[in-house]
């Protein structure tokens, strides 16, 4: 590869991973707007915020027939990192329902 072809290459690659950063930014936010919906059932509910077993089975679900390159490791810090952001949210709506912003 000449360096001409290896600087196309990069710009073309950083471009692709800028794309689909944009649509990981939208699932994310998709997702997020969907926990507004949960914690508003987990309050009617009762439900504590934090479901370790709820957790092991997105991630189970999240890892399964996963083909790869990242392993099912990788995807396990990537879905604690989403979880716990979407658990922040939650505790963010709760504390203001409740009269008590932080």
């Amino acid at each position: 590869m000449t360096p001409a072809e290896a600087e196309w290459s990069l710009a073309e690659c950083r471009r692709k991973i800028d794309s689909l950063d944009a649509e990981l930014r939208d699932l994310l936010n998709r997702r997020a707007r969907i926990v507004d919906d949960v914690v508003r059932a987990k309050e009617a509910l009762g439900m504590p915020i934090h479901e370790p077993k709820r957790e092991a089975e997105v991630i189970r679900k999240a890892t399964s027939g996963n083909p790869g390159p990242l392993s099912d490791e990788a995807f396990r810090h990537i879905f604690e990192a989403i979880m716990q952001e979407m658990r922040q949210i939650q505790q963010v709506y709760l504390d203001r329902h409740k009269g008590n912003p932080e």
